[in-house]
């Protein structure tokens, strides 16, 4: 089965500034701030949608594509990839831009100072579907070069391709017509609550009108699990046990790839959602989207349950 997972890849720069950001901060002064956080050091982590699907399929045993950019700076990443048994050949190299970056630093309250700098994922991957073969394939549209998640899907539907439509945090810059357009005929909706309500709020379309447009609406809940929507009924699917929670960052990523591993097998979506939540149980496990790991043993006892 063809995997194509289209989306972001990037670079985590990630920092603790070990005191609280409001105690460096002048309310008074707000309009000519010019503040410096010393922070304790940086690690550099693996990140963005599509890697982060693309490792959780890689873990289960599949082989997906990766339709994403990348810059410079990719000789890392694709060393990463390629250790992890994930192929580089759909990745387009932007020679005079960096990849994507998320600068984030954090203070003793949890509190957070995020800088993205989009860099390669400007520019769109632009992956030709010609040789695929429909009846064999499944692609995942996740959040990334804008260009590519609204052809894509245009694309899918034209040559009789399922796909998953994954807008996530790209949904305030959405075309309220094209984001439905995207919806339209999607195999799976897959969003959680708060992107539920944004995209109703951002539509005007209900919940019931959503469902009709898609194959299913996959909504995630965190804690508390996720709720498979179809026409026909509605199935609440409940979260996998984790040992410890340390990091729920890349939770919903993973859930994608443990989904997607069980639809390319062959079960319903109500299994595959089961493996989507054991998968995201592992990753919460550790810090950082792309540390955790897992055997088929480990796995398979975790989902039965």
């Amino acid at each position: 089965m063809n995997i194509i997972v289209s989306g972001s890849l990037a670079y985590d720069r990630i920092m603790s500034f070990p005191g609280h950001f409001s105690d460096h901060i002048l309310p008074d002064k707000i309009h000519v701030l010019n503040v410096c956080f010393q922070v304790n050091g940086m690690k550099e982590k693996y990140g963005g949608t599509a890697g982060n699907i693309a490792y959780s399929l890689g873990l289960l045993g599949e082989k997906p594509v990766i339709s994403a950019t990348i810059g410079q700076d990719y000789p890392r990443y694709f060393a990463w990839l390629e250790k992890n048994g994930i192929s580089t050949d759909g990745i387009k190299i932007i020679d005079d831009e960096f990849t994507a970056g998320a600068y984030i630093t954090t203070d003793l309250a949890d509190n957070q100072i995020t800088g993205f700098n989009p860099g390669a994922m400007q520019f769109a991957a632009g992956m030709a579907f010609d040789n695929l073969d429909a009846a064999k394939s499944i692609v995942i549209v996740s959040p990334g070069n804008m260009e590519d998640m609204v052809n894509y899907p245009a694309v899918c539907r034209q040559r009789g391709i399922d796909y998953i439509f994954d807008p996530g945090q790209s949904l305030p810059v959405w075309d309220p017509m094209a984001l439905l357009k995207a919806i339209e005929g999607s195999k799976i909706l897959i969003v959680n609550d708060y992107e539920l309500e944004l995209i109703m709020n951002k539509t005007g379309k209900k919940k019931k009108e959503l469902v009709e447009m898609t194959g299913a609406l996959i909504t995630t809940l965190g804690e508390v699990g996720s709720q498979i929507s179809t026409t026909e009924s509605e199935i609440s699917i409940a979260p996998a046990k984790a040992r410890k929670v340390v990091d729920p960052t890349g939770a919903g990523d993973s859930y994608r790839g443990g989904l997607i591993s069980g639809l390319v097998r062959g079960r319903d979506i109500a299994q595959s959602a089961k493996m989507g939540s054991v998968c995201a149980s592992f990753a919460v496990e550790c810090y950082g989207t792309q540390e955790y790991s897992f055997t088929p043993e480990e796995f398979s006892e975790r989902l039965n349950n």
